[in-house]
């Protein structure tokens, strides 16, 4: 989506779904010292609400999230060579964070289908990247990595418009990850769903993902009344809370708001330790 809504010429069906929090399932926040921030962040390719191309504020806004890990959306042009948007020194400058290392369209290209994942600290244990099928072109970031408090999966992606495509995108993340080795897992990105409830072409990440859980409004920037930037963990208890960054400066930068979760993966592990206790009792 690129134009910015103007909630006077809303659908009837999008307010009437706007309206009905009852399919909302927010968290309520669980704070804890071993507190891990993840971030997804589509940065519309560095064009704010002004028009204006500003790469310097994206960094900017980055920085005010201080993420441990954050997923950027639209970090490349589409067309064309492909070349990368962000400043990355300023980045790094602002924030500490690094991209995770991939296989890009060109060689000044950040991102693998515009998605770019970067992290503060730990080790990248594995990357994939996967092609989506779909009628567009898109695609995702699975990224295994060690932080200092556990193992943890990032799938960061960029879902196609059109609710079909995005219905076929799930499953294949899906069957992705049942071919791989379980780990407490962040789906994260600008899913372009905003419907919660039955209508939601997200539902195909059930079980494995609760779409219904977290959903914070994040589009359009300056007046955030659609939820289509989400992030989802399995298992359902990594989250502790989401909420939007919501800043002056947010406002203006992209045509959507970053959003950010709260994970406590040292209490994660402990949980699945324990649970493989009772299924594998020692002799």
């Amino acid at each position: 989506m690129r134009k910015i809504l103007n909630p006077n010429n809303l659908s009837g069906s999008i307010l009437s779904a706007i309206r009905k929090r009852s399919f909302y399932e927010p968290f309520e926040p669980r704070h804890a010292p071993t507190d891990t921030v993840i971030a997804s962040y589509n940065v519309h390719k560095c064009v704010g609400t002004d028009k204006q191309f500003a790469p310097e504020r994206i960094a900017d806004v980055i920085g005010e999230i201080n993420a441990d890990v954050i997923a950027l959306q639209e970090a490349d042009k589409r067309f064309g060579e492909r070349t990368g948007l962000l400043d990355l020194g300023r980045l790094y400058q602002n924030s500490g964070l690094v991209p995770v290392p991939i296989t890009s369209f060109s060689e000044g290209g950040h991102g693998w289908h515009g998605n770019l994942l970067l992290f503060r600290e730990g080790l990248v244990r594995e990357v994939r990247q996967l092609s989506l099928p779909g009628v567009e072109p898109r695609g995702a970031l699975m990224v295994d990595l060690e932080l200092a408090n556990g193992p943890l999966r990032i799938i960061a992606a960029h879902l196609g418009l059109l609710k079909k495509s995005r219905a076929q995108q799930a499953e294949t993340i899906l069957s992705t990850m049942a071919n791989s080795e379980f780990l407490p897992t962040l789906m994260i990105g600008d899913l372009n769903e905003w419907r919660v409830g039955k209508t939601s072409s997200l539902n195909a990440l059930n079980p494995v993902f609760n779409p219904n859980a977290g959903v914070v409004p994040s589009f359009p920037s300056r007046f955030p009344v659609l939820a289509l930037d989400r992030i989802m963990g399995a298992p359902h208890n990594l989250i502790t809370n989401i909420e939007v960054h919501d800043s002056p400066l947010a406002r203006v930068a992209s045509d959507h708001l970053p959003i950010k979760a709260h994970i406590d993966l040292q209490a994660t592990m402990e949980r699945l330790s324990l649970i493989k206790d009772k299924v594998n009792p020692t002799k």
